[in-house]
């Protein structure tokens, strides 16, 4: 099959509290920015054939020269060759109120050709390609929506809308998953939750935080497939510690 998935890639969070100078996706992980490890792992799938990255106000050149520098690697798989040399590369730059107003700009550059939408984070950039092609095969297999998750192995608790210290009871965990991206969808669906969804993006307090949500919102189901622990998202120095690890184990 052609590759015909169009992938919306954020990378325009600022990354304070990485302690860096400059954007998150810019980060280094490896020797490589979070952005590149993206590319190239999205790129190996065999299966995407544009990327539209998301980038910071006054740093759309760096961002764009980070994500071609997946080209210059030889991580693509054997099977996800054939495809990988054919994938465009474009970004978007801006300021933007919430990371749904980052996805919605991306979404308005990525062409109407695209059966299939990803929408992933740079900001989890060793999510494998083997999840990446699971998520968009449940799409193709005419799931609306797919979501990446990992079951919740800590005790939660609710807390007191009032008193944030106080416990409220544990939440059956069992039935708990943490989201990851990349998250699909058919491209129809995706372009009308956003366009449905828009005003709530204007305000950060009020944006869907993640993209199934907006999907949600218009009574759709969201299908979820087995996450991976290495598609972790990288907020702070920690995180970037424990996915340096992960890359030592050969994510």
């Amino acid at each position: 099959m052609a590759p015909n998935a169009g992938v919306v890639l954020v990378a325009a969070g600022a990354g304070t509290r990485l302690g860096g100078q400059e954007p998150k996706a810019l980060a280094m992980l490896g020797g490589r920015s979070l952005v590149t490890h993206a590319v190239s792992r999205l790129r190996a799938t065999g299966l995407v054939r544009t990327i539209v990255v998301t980038a910071p106000r006054g740093h759309g050149e760096q961002v764009r020269r980070a994500a071609l520098a997946a080209f210059a690697d030889h991580e693509a798989s054997p099977e996800g060759q054939a495809g990988a040399d054919r994938v465009e590369v474009d970004v978007v730059e801006g300021t933007y109120p919430s990371r749904q107003a980052s996805v919605a700009a991306g979404l308005e550059r990525l062409d109407a050709g695209h059966e299939v939408i990803l929408v992933h984070d740079a900001a989890r950039p060793l999510a494998p390609p083997s999840m990446i092609t699971r998520v968009v095969r449940a799409v193709q297999g005419g799931h609306d929506a797919v979501v990446p998750g990992l079951a919740v192995t800590d005790t939660i608790r609710m807390v007191d809308e009032q008193d944030t210290a106080r416990a409220r009871g544990v939440v059956e965990r069992g039935r708990l998953r943490a989201m990851q991206t990349p998250q699909g969808f058919r491209a129809e669906v995706l372009r009308r939750a956003h366009a449905s969804g828009a005003a709530r993006g204007r305000h950060e307090y009020s944006a869907a935080t993640d993209d199934a949500a907006l999907v949600e919102a218009l009574a759709l189901e969201v299908h979820l497939v087995a996450g991976e622990r290495a598609a972790m998202k990288i907020t702070d120095p920690h995180d970037l510690a424990v996915a340096q690890m992960y890359l030592s184990e050969g994510w």
